[in-house]
């Protein structure tokens, strides 16, 4: 979409990490919690361990303790521990390649294993979380029944060359301009001009 391409010509990696299984870690993180929360509580995780290798020496306990900012750090700090065993026996501490083998890996779902496609390797992926969810059906560009038919509709939309890079504009735009809460669709560069008409009603009537 030409308007995100010129609000976002370039479309860091949100998250921060050194490598790609750290980057993996903190995609677990983020689930059910903001990029600014995972990227004040993984300093100190990776200091501790970077590597599966270091992970697994790690009690869990320890790991859910630095976690527990990041919410279902029971959960969370149980996967990374086996996920961090289950890739050093599979694949000597490299983080498997298909997403088949990722989504094997304990607490890494769909939208985990197509972020770590799209960003670690650069291969083609539309990772779509709530946000993107939201905005597909806001602008029109999914029905918005279910993530899997929001993921379908917009890789049958846009070119397979442009998900990786569209899905993190997207991600950028609903946070600036576009969000759950507060939102204003006549001042929305894209709500504006593709926004549903329920969308104004509402704003209309509660500003009636």
């Amino acid at each position: 979409m030409q308007i995100l391409e010129e609000l976002y010509p370039e479309t860091p990696i949100p998250l921060d990490h050194e490598n790609p299984y750290t980057f993996l870690i903190a995609v677990l993180l983020s689930a059910q919690c903001t990029d600014a929360r995972v990227n004040k509580t993984t300093p100190t995780l990776f200091a501790l361990a970077d590597h599966p290798r270091k992970m697994v020496k790690l009690d869990v306990k320890e790991i859910e303790d630095i976690i527990r900012p990041c919410g279902l750090a029971p959960r969370k700090s149980k996967a990374i521990s086996e996920l961090s065993k289950i890739l050093l026996e599979k694949y000597s501490g490299d983080i498997p390649q298909t997403m088949a083998d990722l989504e094997a890996l304990p607490g890494v779902g769909h939208k985990t294993a197509s972020v770590v496609m799209a960003q670690v390797f650069n291969k083609p992926a539309f990772p779509v979380d709530t946000h993107i969810h939201r905005l597909a059906y806001r602008w029109k560009l999914s029905t918005g029944k279910n993530v899997v038919k929001t993921e379908r509709d917009l890789k049958r939309l846009f070119p397979k060359e442009a998900w990786n890079k569209l899905h993190l504009q997207i991600i950028f735009f609903g946070r600036e301009y576009c969000p759950a809460r507060g939102h204003n669709p006549y001042e929305c560069p894209i709500c504006k001009r593709h926004g549903r008409k329920t969308l104004f009603q509402e704003y209309d009537k509660s500003h009636s």
